[in-house]
């Protein structure tokens, strides 16, 4: 077990150094995400009786990140991208005490909140996206993301177990007078404590910024708009995959010691399935593991719907816990090869084509949280959470078609 562990450090060791530091930093980020994904979600609900609160935060925050996108893209001509990097790490402690500080929950003040964790994750994302393709190549990307979607995996783990029970036993014992909102302020300082830790690290990656050139365009080769058209189908399910745990969890299981607890059961499986897809994965099985990771969720969504019960909510959540680092695994690297080839041929900076990306992100996203919003609002939270969430499924499959087309197109170009 030794030998094999050594091994492994030492096969990870002959990596590039930006690759290495660039994995490093996003794992001690990796401790923050959980905190941001489950727990602002489950505070919004705690101190609201409007469920689609929780999904007007998540549209903010995904309004916000297209707009920094286009910021980024502008500062990357002006200062390092280090400093934007870990900027973005920084942001993410800055909303949640944002949050932290409304007096009552209304629409406008989550949807502030939700704007500026959208800054946040737009500087993180646009900088990572690119470092990630800066530092890596083709042949590499697999085991890249392996190990990145390992690490986000492991930390949902011990991290939802550990603040699950951090609330829970707030809430139990008294602490704090029994109040639990103190405890949430405590878990926004040591988000806000990881995120400078992260931000010192990935200074040390010596990386370089892209060169000075143009990033805004509205033409692109038919390659990219089909890729285009895979990010809106991808997009459409990542509000749902972000906050549907949290909403079904909430209002069918328990409360966060129980959120922590099923976040933490089988994501351990799953990291290692993960890795050792990521160590022996060729660029050929990408489509075969897109496809599993979809499945996988329109069957999670499947034990929903028919159940909606604490027993589907925990099949749910298992079959999520699989089905999102699968998509992860699959999509980027193809994105970044894609961007490899379309750039090489328009003689365009890449950056260009993260942020074109997210629009097409953007466009999914509006469609899953409007269609939350309007069947939460306007019919009930009861079939917004019992069948919207299907639909979506339903949608997002399609997206394994629309990357077979994809592939194919790919492969004529290479």
């Amino acid at each position: 077990m030794f030998q094999k562990l050594t091994k492994e450090i030492q096969f990870f060791n002959e990596h590039p150094l930006g690759m290495r530091m660039l994995l490093l930093t996003n794992l001690i980020y990796a401790l923050v995400m959980p905190i941001i994904e489950l727990f602002v979600g489950a505070y919004i609900m705690r101190n609201s009786s409007d469920l689609s609160l929780v999904v007007i935060f998540q549209l903010a925050v995904y309004t916000g990140i297209p707009v920094t996108f286009g910021i980024n893209g502008w500062l990357l001509n002006r200062m390092p991208i280090a400093r934007l990097y870990s900027f973005g790490m920084l942001l993410s402690g800055i909303s949640m005490f944002a949050m932290m500080s409304l007096d009552n929950l209304d629409t406008l003040g989550v949807f502030l909140a939700g704007l500026i964790m959208g800054l946040s994750y737009g500087f993180f994302w646009a900088n990572r996206d690119l470092l990630a393709l800066n530092t890596t190549h083709d042949k590499n990307r697999n085991y890249y993301y392996g190990i990145e979607t390992f690490f986000y995996t492991m930390t949902g783990i011990a991290v939802p177990l550990a603040a699950g029970a951090f609330i829970a036993a707030t809430d139990k014992n008294g602490w704090f007078g029994g109040n639990t909102n103190v405890a949430y302020y405590w878990l926004t300082g040591a988000v806000f404590a990881l995120s400078v830790f992260a931000s010192i690290l990935v200074h040390r990656g010596q990386f370089q910024n892209p060169k000075r050139a143009p990033f805004l365009f509205f033409k692109f080769d038919k390659l990219w708009n089909k890729m285009l058209g895979l990010a809106s189908l991808k997009g459409v399910a990542q509000g749902y995959i972000v906050t549907a745990p949290t909403m079904l969890v909430m209002s069918l299981v328990g409360k966060e010691g129980e959120l922590g607890l099923i976040q933490g059961v089988a994501a351990f499986a799953s990291a290692i399935l993960l890795y050792v897809l990521g160590r022996t994965s060729a660029p050929q099985h990408r489509l075969l593991i897109y496809l599993i990771g979809c499945s996988l969720f329109v069957l999670g969504a499947i034990f929903n719907a028919v159940f909606y019960s604490a027993f589907g909510v925990i099949l749910f959540i298992l079959c999520l816990l699989f089905a999102r680092p699968l998509l992860d695994i699959a999509y980027f690297p193809i994105q970044l090869k894609v961007i490899d080839v379309v750039a090489a041929k328009e003689g365009r900076n890449e950056f260009s084509y993260i942020f074109n990306h997210e629009f097409g992100l953007f466009l999914g996203r509006l469609f899953g949280c409007g269609l939350f919003i309007i069947l939460a609002r306007y019919v009930s939270e009861y079939v917004a959470l019992r069948y919207a969430l299907l639909m979506i499924a339903v949608v997002h499959f399609m997206g394994y078609f629309m990357m077979k087309v994809v592939v194919r197109e790919l492969a004529k170009e290479t």
